[in-house]
């Protein structure tokens, strides 16, 4: 079935951001008072679930809103540094002129997605929700689907780690796996996604089912 909106995840999805999370993180533990990773400890982490990781380095619950607002500080920043992943500029111009309304539900803040998206690109996107809680999207997707009035039937969520597939069955909408970003497609794969993705190109799937 095609879908008439795509909601999409940010970070891992859309933005090639994880070599700069990894570059930061250290600086952020110790900011906020949990445990240094290695480099390839990080990669190892990204099987895991974020409740899982956060177990990990030792970060209660209540530090994860101070550790947020650091990256999300450091991300503004560092803007230019964070780049889309290859081909995703050029099929969310083809799905916009197929007629597939575009949103963007994060938990980066809305001014880091749009200075990573540039100004071109950021206005393909009728909906903007961001800066919640990793956990908390379920209640944002509903809200895109309100507002956009498209059945929650032919809407997808598409993101790259498994608590974006959480939210997606909260919101009662269709997930898309991608095979790119911060968790691995195998990890993905056990959250059970209606769709999955293993390039950009791919993503045209939303409008044209193969």
């Amino acid at each position: 079935m095609p879908y008439r909106l795509a909601i999409f995840d940010f970070d891992g999805t859309l933005a090639d951001s994880f070599p700069f999370f990894v570059s930061v993180f250290n600086q952020i533990a110790d900011e906020h008072g949990f445990r240094r990773v290695a480099a390839a400890e990080a990669q190892d982490l990204r099987h895991h679930d974020t409740k899982a990781i956060m177990r990990h380095v030792g970060m209660p619950a209540w530090k994860l809103p101070l550790a947020s607002r650091s990256f999300i500080g450091l991300m503004r920043d560092n803007a230019a540094r964070i780049p889309l992943f290859d081909g995703v500029g050029d099929v969310l111009h083809a799905l916009d002129r197929e007629g597939v309304r575009l949103a963007i539900v994060s938990s980066n803040s809305e001014q880091n997605v749009r200075l990573v998206l540039g100004p071109v690109l950021s206005g393909l996107f009728g909906h903007y929700e961001c800066g919640m809680s990793v956990f908390g999207k379920a209640a944002r997707i509903r809200k895109v689907v309100k507002r956009a009035t498209v059945p929650a039937a032919h809407t997808l969520y598409v993101g790259d780690q498994a608590m974006d597939a959480e939210a997606a069955r909260k919101a009662g909408v269709a997930f898309g796996a991608v095979s790119w970003g911060y968790a691995p497609i195998e990890a993905l794969r056990r959250a059970g996604p209606d769709r999955e993705f293993g390039t950009p190109a791919e993503l045209m799937h939303i409008v044209r089912p193969s």
